[in-house]
């Protein structure tokens, strides 16, 4: 039993040293630091200039200094906009130290950093570890074997420089739209790899299992073969391996091997592989190298576009920067999972940044699946030469093997340096486009903030594949959603369209740790608040706008009536998947009919799968669905549609009755025997029942007062046009066993209006506008045709007291004219908030309360003094709630939002639309005015509304 039990054992440690031999092979990473900013390591630290500066202290690696109360924030634009002087020179001098065991002597031991800011100069043991490193941006690494004390302490020491000493690296880098920060901002770590080891590889995987890998070899011995293998992460199949001589002179080699059966990456099936390769000799495996890859073919087609498996792509696609409010520039894998997942469900495939991001960024995107436009910095100016060969040279050989990046971006607006472009394929094998963001270079046109209208022989009637890599700027509330349906619509017209990126995913704000008061999280005003996302991930309107314009599944336009069969046309916009992987399901809702009096929410009255039959890229198909037999008695419909992976793609939602039967169901009615009186006194018209009374100016039409048991209503001051011009030309009154009855007639815009007290204390606004304005009392007509953005009636209501809104329209978020889709017909319930979008950091609620609110059919407004419920038998109106306040800070020209009207609440057919960074002459046809043109014989315009108004 002891003899078998000493076998046992001596089996054991061979299998374990065995095993130890194996991970041997591989090169090792050794963190010196913490792998990110939530997890740091302090080193000792001393601040030159600014906030606890000249003293010796410590600090977390990596972070950026100034979020951790070192130094001086800086924005790029202090020479422009924010006039203000160079900013500090400040300097960091940081000190670690760190044991390496005896046993790493004959080992190549290399020292990397992901990222510093912005010259770094490295010691190790007092000796430089070599030339001082330019470029805030990149990694970069020294080969420190040699400076190291084997099996005893080490003293790295690091002097890094905000500023840069050289000029060029400062224009590319430092006068920019973008928060420039000092420090050790990636991780630090070293790699340790034996004797004779695969220094780099750089792949060219194609999609049909073919691979080429240029491989970078050190001390490697005569008769060397390198075996090659992959297997798929989270996937099926066996793959054999493939063995493959070298040559016996050369550190720089290119190897090629097969496999058949490998599936494809896209960013619709982002599937990913090991591809592991052994260095080997005489049997005995020297190293391995383990990259992961994905197999996929790129080709570039001037004047047609740009193919990824043999089809043609079109990127929908956003800019990000790489930051978080509380530690600036260093982030953590947490937040690159959390940004391409918020990516991905705005239904984009692709995302361009304005310099290389972290490497696990780029891993996220492969393993999810989005194109990446990879860009070396130089937001204005480039590099020297000399500089912006190695950031290059740093940029490709860190993020070639990456299956997301299909592009090369070098610089951004006149960023770049003609000189260098080639640099790029030198490192590159599979030879990817380099792009001049914003210029019509080489073929390729990226025009940025291209106008609706941009054509002189380059977009419309053009040669070149058309890429704008920024358009779609959103500044505050601004742009991105609102517009985009026209802009996308006409991009998509031309075969030459190759996609878009939207500026910005994130409002770039930071949290000041050198502030005190109100305001501690800055985004120099206008000028970084630019995001579809708040800079903790707030989603703002345009993000569900977004979401809805770029769905794959595109529903064609339908009403819901009584002969509806349960069909729809949908379009699939997919580049790879067929709509039958994905899932649809509807649902059929229904609201009692006192919901806006209660706390009740909507009941699901049936519900099922809808079958999707083959429906290919490209193509639009009929679904159809059994209608349920309580269909209609429901109150609106939901589908849901969900990719092949489980992500939400969209929810749509139809009314199935008309505004009238919602209001005829949701307002109460209660049986009041007293009659409501009408009367006219003087200057004033008084309507009164047992629960409200009301009085009108004679002169004006206008409501002076509303009363109820509670006592006063603040809803007054109107009916007022909006958009047009009225005046009373006659008022008068009448009474039935069921109501009291004011009439006016008006001249202008409003022909008459109708109100009707019911007994109950219902109240009825039957109004007609536009009707034979033209013959209107001198009112010149032509005032109907001309331009309006704005038409319907307000009323006066104080803001003071409002706690929140229950509606059923449109909703949740606010709309432009120019940004209606992203939201959905529902029953949705808001507190009252003061949220300005891309401001109110502190306290960014969203969705925001006020604004306009689409396809408004009933709602119930909460406020400290009771509740006030308003009733549409119209569709398609805006509901308006207040003004949505100004911003505080902005530094710079802005792009505000349009004119309200006057009043607090109203009642509109037109809203105005929101400009995206250009005029709104310059945007599409759903941002222009409108114009009305008014015939006799005509019927006018109706709206009609219902107040609740009583003590309830």
């Amino acid at each position: 039993m002891i003899k078998n039990t000493s076998k046992l054992n001596i089996l054991f440690v061979f299998i374990l040293l065995f095993s130890l031999s194996l991970s041997a092979q591989e090169t090792k990473k050794i963190y010196l630091s913490g792998k990110d900013f939530e997890n740091p390591v302090k080193w000792e630290f001393m601040c030159t200039d600014g906030n606890n500066s000249k003293k010796w202290t410590t600090i977390n690696v990596p972070s950026n200094w100034e979020l951790e109360g070192f130094g001086e924030y800086t924005y790029g634009r202090w020479y422009k906009e924010l006039n203000q002087d160079e900013p500090s020179k400040e300097e960091g001098f940081y000190k670690y130290k760190f044991n390496i065991p005896e046993d790493y002597k004959g080992k190549n031991i290399t020292i990397v950093f992901g990222g510093a800011m912005t010259d770094t100069e490295v010691k190790i043991n007092g000796k430089s570890a070599g030339d001082i490193h330019q470029g805030g941006f990149y990694e970069f690494k020294y080969n420190i074997t040699s400076l190291l004390n084997y099996g005893g302490e080490n003293l790295l020491e690091a002097h890094v420089s905000k500023h840069s000493s050289n000029n060029s690296v400062n224009a590319a880098e430092r006068k920019t739209d973008w928060w420039l920060f000092g420090g050790i901002y990636r991780p630090v770590w070293l790699e340790v790899s034996p004797e004779s080891y695969i220094e780099h590889v750089a792949i060219d995987a194609k999609m049909d299992g073919s691979l080429r890998a240029d491989l970078n070899l050190v001390n490697v011995p005569k008769n060397s073969v390198v075996e090659a293998s992959i297997s798929p992460i989270n996937g099926d199949g066996n793959f054999k391996s493939i063995t493959i001589p070298l040559k016996n002179d050369s550190d720089f080699q290119t190897i090629e091997a097969k496999w058949e059966n490998v599936k494809p990456w896209n960013p619709e099936s982002p599937n990913l592989y090991s591809l592991s390769l052994s260095l080997k000799n005489n049997g005995l495996t020297l190293h391995t190298s383990k990259t992961r890859i994905g197999f996929r073919t790129i080709e570039f087609q001037k004047k047609d576009g740009i193919y990824v498996n043999g089809k043609k792509i079109i990127m929908k696609g956003i800019n990000r920067h790489t930051i978080w409010p509380e530690s600036g520039r260093s982030t953590t894998k947490a937040i690159s999972v959390l940004d391409v997942n918020l990516i991905k469900d705005m239904n984009m495939n692709a995302v361009r940044g304005h310099y290389p991001g972290d490497e696990h960024f780029l891993d996220v995107c492969d393993s999810l699946g989005l194109f990446v436009l990879n860009e070396v910095a130089g937001w204005q100016n480039g590099y020297d030469t000399k500089t912006g060969t190695k950031l290059i040279k740093e940029t490709v050989q860190r993020d070639v093997n990456h299956p997301s990046v299909i592009i090369w971006d070098h610089g951004n607006e006149g960023g770049w340096n003609y000189e260098i472009d080639h640099v790029f394929h030198g490192y590159d094998p599979q030879k990817r486009i380099v792009i001049h963001p914003w210029a019509d270079f080489n073929g390729w046109d990226t025009h940025h903030y291209p106008t609706y209208l941009t054509g002189m022989h380059r977009f419309n009637n053009g040669e070149n594949v058309f890429l704008p890599t920024e358009f779609m700027h959103g500044t505050y509330d601004n742009g991105i959603g609102a517009g985009l349906e026209d802009f996308w619509k006409r991009y998509k017209q031309s075969p030459l369209f190759a996609g878009g990126f939207m500026w910005a995913m994130l409002d770039e704000a930071v949290l000041r740790t050198d502030w005190t008061g109100e305001q501690k999280y800055d985004s120099k005003g206008n000028l970084a608040a630019d995001g579809v996302l708040g800079p903790h991930r707030e989603k703002e309107g345009s993000f569900f706008t977004v979401k809805e314009v770029w769905s794959p599944i595109q529903f064609q336009p339908k009403r819901i009536t009584s002969k509806f069969d349960g069909s729809f046309l949908i379009s699939n916009e997919y580049i790879y998947t067929n709509l039958n992987k994905c899932k649809l399901a509807y649902k059929v809702l229904k609201a009692n009919n006192s919901i806006l009096y209660t706390d009740a929410k909507a009941e699901v009255i049936a519900s099922n799968p809808i079958k999707i039959e083959s429906i290919e890229p490209g193509e639009t198909r009929k679904i159809q669905f059994d209608i349920p037999e309580n269909f209609f008695e429901g109150d609106w419909l939901e589908i849901t549609a969900n990719d092949k992976h489980g992500r939400e793609i969209y929810t749509w939602s139809w009314p199935i009755h008309r505004a009238s039967y919602f209001a005829k169901k949701f307002i109460e009615k209660n049986e009041v025997k007293k009659s409501a009186k009408a009367t006219k006194v003087g200057d004033e018209v008084l309507l009164k029942s047992k629960e409200v009374s009301m009085k009108f100016d004679v002169k004006t039409g206008e409501i002076i007062s509303i009363e109820n048991k509670k006592g006063n209503v603040p809803f007054a001051n109107g009916p007022r046009p909006i958009g047009m011009k009225a005046q009373v030309e006659n008022i008068s009154t009448e009474e039935t066993d069921s109501a009291a009855i004011c009439n006016i007639k008006y001249s202008g815009g409003i022909h008459s209006a109708k109100w009707t007290l019911f007994n109950d204390g219902r109240l009825k606004m039957e109004m007609v506008v536009l009707k034979n304005a033209g013959s209107n009392n001198g009112f010149d007509g032509a005032f109907f045709e001309g331009e309006i953005n704005k038409f319907g009636i307000t009323f006066d209501f104080p803001e003071e007291g409002v706690e929140g809104i229950k509606f059923i329209g449109n909703g949740p978020y606010h709309v432009w004219k120019n940004r209606i889709k992203g939201t959905e017909f529902g029953l949705w319930q808001k507190d009252y908030n003061n949220t300005i979008t891309g401001e109110s950091f502190e306290n960014l609620v969203y969705p925001e309360f006020k604004g306009y609110h689409a396809n408004f059919v009933a709602g119930n407004l909460k406020t400290q003094t009771g509740d006030y419920k308003f009733f549409s038998e119209n569709d398609n109106l805006f509901l308006r709630l207040f003004t949505p306040d100004l911003p505080k800070y902005a530094v710079s020209k802005t792009f505000p939002q349009p004119e309200f009207p006057g009043g607090n609440i109203s009642f509109m057919y037109e809203i105005p639309a929101m400009r995206a960074f250009k005029p709104l002459e310059h945007q599409g046809p759903e941002s222009q005015p409108t114009n009305i043109r008014i015939k006799s014989g005509d019927d006018g315009i109706p709206m009609t509304l219902w107040f609740d108004f009583r003590n309830n």
